[in-house]
Parts: C-alpha cells; sequence; structure tokens
C-alpha cells in the first residue's frame, strides 16, 4: 500500500512537472508572440521619417516607463520594492542591455536590407539556443530539439520569402548586423532562464529596462531633448516598448526558469508567423500559398518540439489514474 501511495505521488509529481512546462512553453511563446508585432512597427516608423537609432531609444525609454508604472501600480496595492544586490542588479542590467544591443542590430538590418531577408537572419536564434545549451550543460541537446528546430529554420525559408531573393548581393555590413542579432537574442532568451531575482516581476523589469536605457544612450544619447516625441514618433514608442520590453520581458522571465535554453529559444519561434500576420492585417502584405505553409512548418516545428512533455504528462497522468484506481 505504501508503494502504492508513493508510486501514485511520484507520477502525481511527473504529471504537474509536464504541466508547468507546458505553461511555461506557452508564455515562451507568447513572449515570441510579441515581438511579432516589431517588424511592422520599425517599417511604419521608418516610413514616417524616423531613424532606427530613434526607435531603438523609444522602445527602451517606453518599456521601463511601463515597468515603472506597473511598479508603482504594484506598491499602491501593498508590494514592496524588494532588495536585489547590486551584483544581481548588474546581470539584470546586463539582459537590458543585451536586448537592446539586439534592437539596434535587428533595426539596423531593417533599414538596409529587404525584410524578409533580416529576417531569415534574425530567426537562426532557434538553433543558436541549442548551441548556448550545449556550451553551458557540456551536454549535447535532445534529437527532438535539433529536428524541430532544423524544421523551424526550414520553413522559416519559406514562410519569409526568401527563397525567392535569396541573400547573395547586399550589404555584407548589414548581413552581420542581423546575424548578431539572431546571436545576441538567442542569449537573451538563454540568460533570460538563468538570471533570477527575489523580487517581483514588475520590479526586475525596470532594472532589466534600465540596462536597455543606458545602452540605447550609445545610439540616441538626446532622445529626450530632441524633440522627437512631439514630432510624432510617440505612437511607435508605445508599441515598441509594450511589444519589444513589457511583453516579452516578463513572460520571459515567467517561462525560461523552467524550460532547458535550447528549447526556450525554439519555443520563442514564434516571432515570424505572428509578424508575417501582423504585416498581412496592417500593411496589407499578402501571403501566398507558399509563405502559408512555411508558417505550417515553424509552427509543427514549435509542436514537435514539446511533444517529449506533452506525451510524459499524459502517460504520468494516466499511471495516476490506474494507480488510483487499483
Amino acid at each position: 500500500m505504501a508503494e502504492t501511495t508513493i508510486e501514485r505521488q511520484a507520477a502525481g509529481t511527473q504529471g504537474a512537472a509536464a504541466s508547468g512546462q507546458a505553461k511555461a512553453a506557452l508564455q515562451v511563446f507568447a513572449g515570441g508572440a510579441c515581438y511579432g508585432a516589431m517588424a511592422t512597427t520599425y517599417k511604419l516608423a521608418y516610413a514616417a521619417g524616423f531613424t532606427s537609432a530613434q526607435v531603438v531609444a523609444s522602445q527602451a525609454w517606453f518599456g521601463c516607463l511601463f515597468f515603472a508604472l506597473a511598479t508603482l501600480a504594484g506598491r499602491a496595492l501593498g508590494h514592496r520594492w524588494q532588495h536585489v544586490g547590486w551584483r544581481l542588479a548588474l546581470k539584470l542590467m546586463g539582459l537590458g542591455a543585451l536586448t537592446c544591443f539586439t534592437s539596434i542590430l535587428y533595426c539596423y538590418a531593417m533599414s538596409v536590407l529587404p525584410a524578409p531577408v533580416a529576417l531569415t537572419l534574425l530567426f537562426q536564434f532557434t538553433w543558436l539556443g541549442l548551441v548556448w545549451q550545449t556550451i553551458m550543460t557540456r551536454r549535447p541537446p535532445k534529437a527532438v530539439q535539433v529536428v524541430s528546430a532544423l524544421v523551424i529554420v526550414f520553413g522559416t525559408v519559406f514562410a519569409s520569402g526568401v527563397y525567392k531573393t535569396g541573400i547573395a548581393g547586399y550589404d555584407p555590413v548589414a548581413l552581420l548586423c542581423a546575424l548578431g542579432a539572431a546571436v545576441s537574442c538567442s542569449l537573451f532568451v538563454t540568460l533570460s532562464g538563468k538570471v533570477e531575482a527575489p523580487c517581483s516581476s514588475e520590479q526586475r523589469g525596470v532594472i532589466v529596462c534600465a540596462g536597455s536605457v543606458v545602452m540605447s544612450l550609445t545610439v540616441c544619447p538626446d532622445y529626450l531633448v530632441s524633440g522627437v516625441l512631439v514630432q510624432g514618433i510617440l505612437p511607435f514608442a508605445v508599441i515598441a516598448g509594450f511589444f519589444g520590453l513589457l511583453c516579452p520581458v516578463l513572460l520571459f522571465g515567467m517561462g525560461s526558469p523552467h524550460l532547458p535554453a535550447g528549447l526556450s529559444t525554439v519555443m520563442a519561434a514564434a516571432e515570424l508567423p505572428a509578424g508575417l500576420l501582423i504585416a498581412m492585417i496592417v500593411l496589407g502584405e499578402p501571403l501566398g500559398v507558399v509563405e502559408w505553409l512555411g508558417v505550417a512548418i515553424i509552427l509543427a516545428g514549435v509542436c514537435l518540439a514539446q511533444l517529449p512533455s506533452l506525451l510524459g504528462g499524459r502517460a504520468a497522468r494516466r499511471a495516476a489514474a490506474g494507480q488510483a484506481a487499483s
């Protein structure tokens, strides 16, 4: 009887762990989908006459503002500001600087390269996460993670439309910037799960975004006094701060600690399907049959990455049900 109880508890624990991982995967997936709004926002801001540096600074400053407002709201509800040591604060600010660096590189690439080329190169972060996982754990990734990343990259070629244009003949500096954005993005998603803080998500976000603001000063030091806020950038700043920092920092901070590093970057692949859908709705950019097929392949790769945990959770629940019946 004791063994049955122990086995039942173990099966229940496994089921709860699988359920928790599925929830974390959805959080990271949603965080990646939020990034999908950025390509359209960048295009609209460029069309309105604003520079990539101004857009990057807008994202950093307004992301920090949103987190500050959320923190003040938490204080009004009785949440206290927790003490965070300077070493941990620097690590969190480093995360913010990293995501801002990604925006700097990606914004520049988007301003020079065709969007499909920039997107395809950025999307190399899906397999780069597996590289960081291997380096950090000194263990090779699971076969299903490798296959799912390859499936996502394959789908990206069709979904982005780069199969029509290729990447030859474009500005090599812009190409390197897009690849650099992929490297820094994969690092941000990976390290988001490694840097935990004993404070609320809102306070954590303020510190992360403070690092982003500091990094943005390297490309746009006069943002607040330049008058750009009264020149029409405010709508783009709000969208960039909300979808480019507030939501991803919150969602990656909640979900990434509960996922392997490689799986986090794979789940963040929701960015491209979301970005294409937003571009189609807002910009009227059509998606052909091949592009829709690419989107379907990407989503299939994301589902493939989650298959082991879903099957493991189902098996654990069946085992627990069978033991309860006996």
